[in-house]
């Protein structure tokens, strides 16, 4: 047995030794040249697959916010709007994103291409990541910025419309403002700072799902003729709650990514201070709005417990890695609170959102780059104001235009009684529940 152990450590050793001879020619890059290629290709590769997984989590999180009767459009508008991101990201949005050289403005790229098989080390050193792992790592957020949308205006927009909207939103409105800051545009030579996407993403998604509300109207007996607000119960809060803590584990992908590195022993180890700081912010933003709906309604409200939590992932997306802890639980928390307060806000302003988007990704996302400030020696008030102010007026206006015309074409609302019916079988002919015909 003995023998055996030390023939196999010998035959490992000769095997370590004889890789490199391998691998490389004698003139080609060593490790230290080509090894943060590899590692930071890594990053995004897993950083990539989190965030992708925060598809389910959207998916799952709308479905048990929507009533029984509203589930399967839900998913098949989740399954739809990644694929179509996906699509048009490739044709035409991450090139859009990243031009290049341009006017910091405004640049429609093409097709994206990647890498050619087997990169050689030589190529491989002159490069930070691979462009697969690049456009996968980025595609994912557009995606995410689409699904904000889908939650806020379910249960009474048809299918194909909304789809379309997704086409425009991620092919063109969130490329081109994402360049500005992301791409080296305008914002990035100013001075804006939004590590992870506070703004970029997020509240893009709000401003986009907030010109929708606006146009499509609310949902009917949300709102009685006398003000009064009536609770719509989704169908389920155990689905709601997985997408929640699926989204929470997105979203460590999501902002440790954003470091955009892992060649060293800093990136990694700030990767890892990424991670503890969302993971804080999260759990403040629960706690806050578990006990803050105590002291208001007497008793704790789920649905504002799991906003809480998200509303504090997206505060401490724009400034992830520089905070301490106790900052990142101050940040989550001021995230917390403005879900609470803000919810009730749009419901006296009879603006209809359904899973809570506008005050999680919006309100709480504009809050989430202000906060930069407090962390970021570089980060000034009046560059973050203007970011979120460019961002607000582009994707509101732009999306309007967009929601409009789509109403004017071929309408956007489905008729009043495919709505009390559901949208499950006006629009697609099938119940995610069919049990229960009654949501």
């Amino acid at each position: 047995m003995t023998m055996t152990r030390y023939t196999y450590t010998g035959l490992a050793a000769a095997a370590l030794i004889a890789v490199p001879q391998l691998g490389f020619a004698q003139d080609a890059p060593g490790f230290d040249e080509i090894g943060p290629y590899i590692m930071t290709t890594l990053l995004f590769c897993m950083a990539g697959f989190l965030v992708f997984f925060m598809a389910a989590g959207f998916a799952m999180l709308e479905g048990g916010l929507v009533r029984s009767k509203n589930v399967t459009m839900q998913m098949t508008k989740n399954i739809g709007l990644y694929s179509i991101a996906a699509i048009m990201y490739w044709l035409v949005g991450f090139n859009t994103m990243y031009p290049g050289d341009f006017n910091g403005y405004f640049a429609i790229g093409g097709q994206t291409v990647l890498d050619p098989v087997g990169v050689a080390a030589a190529d491989a050193a002159l490069d930070y990541a691979s462009v697969g792992s690049d456009f996968f790592f980025q595609l994912v957020f557009v995606a995410a910025t689409a699904s904000i949308v889908s939650g806020a205006l379910a249960e009474r927009i048809k299918l194909w419309p909304f789809l379309i909207f997704v086409v425009v939103l991620t092919g063109l409105m969130y490329p081109i403002s994402g360049s500005w800051q992301w791409g080296g545009g305008w914002l990035s030579e100013m001075g804006f700072s939004d590590f992870a996407g506070s703004t970029v993403v997020h509240s893009v998604g709000g401003w986009a799902a907030l010109a929708g509300a606006i146009v499509l109207g609310p949902r009917i007996g949300k709102y009685g003729k006398d003000g009064k607000v009536n609770p719509i119960p989704g169908s389920n809060l155990a689905l709601a709650t997985l997408g929640t803590f699926i989204l929470w584990l997105g979203w460590f992908g999501f902002n440790g990514g954003s470091q955009l590195a892992m060649g060293t022993v800093g990136d990694v180890s700030d990767v890892s201070r990424i991670f503890a700081n969302t993971n804080m912010a999260a759990a403040a933003g629960a706690v806050t709005a578990l006990i803050l709906t105590q002291i208001m309604y007497k008793k704790p409200d789920l649905t504002m417990v799991l906003n809480g939590a998200l509303a504090g992932l997206v505060s401490i997306t724009a400034e992830p890695l520089a905070p301490t802890l106790f900052g990142a639980l101050l940040i989550g928390a001021v995230g917390g609170v403005i879900v609470v307060l803000t919810v009730p806000m749009l419901d006296k302003l009879k603006i209809d959102d359904v899973v809570g988007a506008i005050p999680v990704h919006l309100f709480a996302g504009i809050w989430g780059t202000i906060a930069v400030i407090f962390y970021n020696s570089d980060a000034s008030l009046t560059t973050q104001l203007t970011g979120i102010v460019a961002y607000g007026v582009f994707t509101f206006v732009a999306s309007l235009i967009v929601w409009f015309i789509l109403k004017a074409v071929m309408g956007i609302r489905v008729a009043e009684e495919d709505e009390i019916n559901g949208l499950d079988m006006s629009e697609l002919g099938m119940e995610a529940y069919p049990e229960f015909s009654k949501g």
